[in-house]
Parts: C-alpha cells; sequence; structure tokens
C-alpha cells in the first residue's frame, strides 16, 4: 500500500495525456481526488511496516524498499499531498491537462524521496523529481526563455550526479544501499577517508537542494518562473529534500563528518539566514519577497540539525512542515493575486483589501505565520529551535539568528500592506473575491497553520538513533565552534 503512494500518481500523470484537451476540468478533478487519496493513505499507513522488494545483488544489495514510520518522512508526505491536492484545484493554466499531468508526476517523484528506505532509490527518486520542474519551466515560464530551466537542472544535476557517486561508493564499501533508518550500529564501520568523502558528496547535493549562499541563484528565478501550483509545491517540499536528507542520511551515517563540517555548515547557514531576509525586504516581486524569504528560513533549519541539539532537530522538523504550509499559502495567494492583477508587482499594488476581504484575510493568517506570530505554526517550529541553539551553547549564533526572525515581520508586513492597504491603482482591473473553491483550496493550509501551531509535539518525533546521535555529538561539536 505504502508504494501507491508513488506508482499511482506517476502512472496516473502519464495516462492524463490520454484525455482529450477538451477535458481540462475532468483531468484537473483526477488529479485532486489522487493528491487528496494519496493524503488519507498516508494517514491509514501511520507507523504500518515497510515495504520491501530485493531488486539488485551486485555490485551490491539494493531493494524498493519504502515506508513511512512516525518521523519526518510521515509529516513531509501529508504536507506534499496535502498542499498538491490543494494547489490542483485552483490550477488555471493554458494547456491545463499536460501541467497538471507534470503536477501528478512531480507528486509521485517527490513521495519516492521522502518514503526511500534504499539509497540508490533515494538517488533515482531525486534525479526524477527534476524532470517535471524542467518541463514546466519550458513550456509555462511567462519570460518565453529556456534560461532559467537550464540553469535549474543544471545546478541539481552536478548534485544529482554528486549523490549518485556517493550512493554507488557507499554501496560498493558497505555491501548495501539499504540503510535509511536502521540503527547505525548494526552496520559495519567505514574508514574515516571513505566517509568523509561519501558524505561530502551527499552533503553537496543536500546543500544545492536546500539550497544554501553561493549555491542558491537558481531559486530565485526558478520561483518566479513557475506557475504558481507548482512553485507552492517546489518551495513547500522539494527544497526541504536536502534538509531532510542531512537529518535521515547524515546525521544517522555519518555523525563524524557532519561534527566536522558543521562549522562551515553554521556559516553558510548564517549567511542564508540574513542575506535571504536582506535581499527579501527589497524585492519589489512579490514571488520573489517569498522565495528569498525561503532561503533565510531554510538557513535556520540548517543550524538547527548542525547544532546536533535534540531540541532544535525536532524544531526543524516542524519548521520543515510549517514552512511548506505558509510558503504553499503564500505562492497560492500570490497566483490569486497575479490572476486578477495581472501583475504582481509591489510597486503597480494597493488597496486591495476593501475589494477582496477574502483574499485579504487569506494572505494576513499565511503571512502572520511566515513572520512567526505565536500561536501559528511559524513561530512554534522558530521558538523550538532558537530555544535548542541556546540551551546547546550557541550563544552568538542564536543571538545573529534573532535578526533575521525580526527582518521578517518588516518584510512580511511591507508585502501585506502595500498590497492590500496601500494606495489604490486606478488602472488596476475590477475583479471578485475569492470564490468558494478558491477559499476551499486554502482553508486546509490554514486550518493546518494553526494546528501545529497550537500543538507541534506529535512533528517533533525523531528516530531515536537520531536523537542518539545527536545528542552525543553537541558537545564536541560546541567545542569546535568555540575555537
Amino acid at each position: 500500500m505504502i508504494a501507491a503512494l508513488v506508482v499511482v500518481p506517476i502512472l496516473a500523470g502519464l495516462a492524463l495525456y490520454l484525455v482529450p484537451r477538451s477535458a481540462e476540468h475532468l483531468a484537473k478533478w483526477i488529479a485532486v481526488a489522487i493528491a487528496f487519496g494519496a493524503f488519507a493513505l498516508a494517514i491509514s499507513q501511520y507507523g504500518a511496516p515497510d515495504e520491501s522488494l530485493r531488486w539488485l545483488s551486485r555490485p551490491f544489495a539494493a531493494n524498493f524498499h519504502v515506508g513511512l514510520g512516525k518521523g519526518p518522512s510521515f509529516w513531509i508526505v501529508l504536507l506534499l499531498t496535502l498542499s498538491t491536492g490543494c494547489a490542483l484545484m485552483v490550477t488555471r493554466v493554458p494547456r491545463a491537462r499536460d501541467f497538471i499531468a507534470q503536477m501528478l508526476v512531480l507528486l509521485g517523484a517527490m513521495t519516492g524521496v521522502f518514503i526511500a528506505r534504499d539509497l540508490l532509490l533515494f538517488a533515482l527518486f531525486w534525479d526524477l523529481m527534476l524532470i517535471p520542474v524542467f518541463i514546466t519551466l519550458v513550456a509555462w515560464s511567462p519570460t518565453k526563455s529556456n534560461a532559467t530551466a537550464w540553469k535549474y537542472l543544471v545546478y541539481n544535476l552536478v548534485g544529482g550526479l554528486a549523490l549518485l557517486l556517493a550512493t554507488a561508493a557507499y554501496g560498493i564499501v558497505q555491501g548495501t544501499t539499504d540503510v535509511i533508518g536502521v540503527d547505525p550500529k548494526s552496520l559495519a564501520t567505514i574508514s574515516d577517508t571513505w566517509a568523509l568523502w561519501i558524505c561530502l558528496g551527499f552533503g553537496f547535493a543536500f546543500f544545492i537542494k536546500t539550497p544554501v549562499w553561493p549555491l542558491h541563484t537558481w531559486m530565485p528565478d526558478t520561483y518566479a518562473d513557475l506557475p504558481a501550483p507548482m512553485v507552492a509545491i517546489v518551495s513547500a517540499v522539494q527544497s526541504k529534500a536536502g534538509l531532510y536528507g542531512f537529518i535521515v542520511i547524515g546525521l544517522a551515517l555519518f555523525p563524524g563528518v557532519m561534527h566536522a563540517i558543521a562549522p562551515v555548515a553554521f556559516v553558510l547557514g548564517l549567511i542564508a539566514l540574513v542575506y535571504g531576509a536582506l535581499a527579501a525586504l527589497v524585492q519589489d516581486d512579490i514571488k520573489r519577497v517569498v522565495a528569498y524569504s525561503s532561503l533565510s528560513h531554510l538557513g535556520l533549519i540548517i543550524l538547527a540539525i548542525f547544532s546536533f541539539s535534540p531540541i532544535a532537530i525536532g524544531g526543524a522538523v516542524v519548521y520543515i512542515v510549517a514552512h511548506g504550509l505558509f510558503s504553499a499559502g503564500l505562492f497560492m495567494t500570490v497566483g490569486e493575486i497575479e490572476l486578477r492583477e495581472d501583475t504582481r508587482l509591489l510597486s503597480r499594488l494597493g488597496g486591495l483589501g476593501g475589494r477582496n476581504p477574502k483574499l485579504a484575510g487569506g494572505l494576513t493568517i499565511v503571512a502572520l505565520a511566515a513572520l512567526g506570530l505565536p500561536g501559528l505554526c511559524g513561530f512554534a517550529g522558530e521558538i523550538l529551535i532558537l530555544t535548542g541553539l541556546y540551551r546547546a551553547g550557541f550563544v552568538w549564533q542564536t543571538v545573529v539568528a534573532l535578526v533575521p526572525v525580526v527582518i521578517a515581520a518588516a518584510y512580511m508586513l511591507r508585502v501585506f500592506q502595500g498590497v492590500m492597504h496601500g494606495p489604490e491603482h486606478d488602472d488596476l482591473p475590477e475583479r471578485e473575491d475569492l470564490s468558494l473553491l478558491e477559499g476551499l483550496a486554502l482553508a486546509p493550509l490554514v486550518i493546518a497553520i494553526v494546528l501545529l501551531g497550537i500543538n507541534p509535539g506529535p512533528v517533533t518525533h525523531l528516530d531515536t538513533f537520531t536523537r542518539s546521535v545527536a545528542a552525543a555529538s553537541a558537545q564536541s561539536t560546541l567545542a569546535i565552534l568555540k575555537k
């Protein structure tokens, strides 16, 4: 049943090309049903036994091994299926049938990344999820330029190649790649030299995907050029694949190397955190505001992971889900604004709140979650991370991390004030407020934002071995950072 989370969306996406172009609404609602069906199936598989089938014996053992468990995989798959279903409900693009087909293939491929328990399977899905995004950038980019598509593909393929080589090296050295979620104590010890190079291969791919400075330059253009429904999913979930990899692969399999590269990772995380916030503060394009704010938020999660603090890492899992929820909500509302006003430039927008109170209400909640208002999911993740950093002894890093958190309030309020309460532009068209369908599409994300903000406890669950690795490494990492 767990494998159906991958197989059904991919096969359905390919099968949608058999639906006549004149029946785009049928294709849309088939896709919506598959996304929400996957959401229900994922809930039903909470804690279910893994599913595994041997598919490679030489030169190392590899299995089609998938599982959800009760940890980060489960919550990220729920985030993915929920946000995809919501985004599909409001999809309005040219050649919608083809676009929706790519969305379903993306859903299946990304699900595969997060439920794979074999490193080789993980690497294959890692590369597969690039294809629908690349096709969409080529076929639906408003600039009609392929430069963004190729930049996205080249950056991420280089990372994917490093990931695949590291996976092959690990399999040859260890004899198997079926190791995600396995107690590290049951695995044979790898020499320090091999562990270093293999982990660096994984880490390079993870840093590109996250992304961190200076490997981030593909992200703003990609987020600006993708149609709103797909960028909502890419920002909400695909950008979390690297962070997820650091937690379930880096911390579990290479704690020593993770400990060694922690000082560099802290510097990169702090730069991303501050640079992203400052860049978001001066953007005129709302999509780019959200893109650079994501760079900042993800930098905070990097700090949490490389602090090796169980509290901070638990907070990182919460913030991964939280950021996915409000990021998807932000891009969906920006998409609705652009559809109504034919622009997403702050300098061209203003006074929409009076004419679109429902849209203003939706933007209010997701923007407040993004700026970390207590009671909403953004605050829950931030406070856990900052508390974990401080208690682990990273005092000055915590102080620096607080600055972008304050700046987040400035750029999110700037967006809301400029769009909803700024001076009206007489040349903007008069459009209706959110329809019932659009409101229903945004409602699940808003409800999840509130529920996670009130009770983040279930999402902070970490596998036992990840907790023990984090706790054992915290003190020695702190000693290195103090030097």
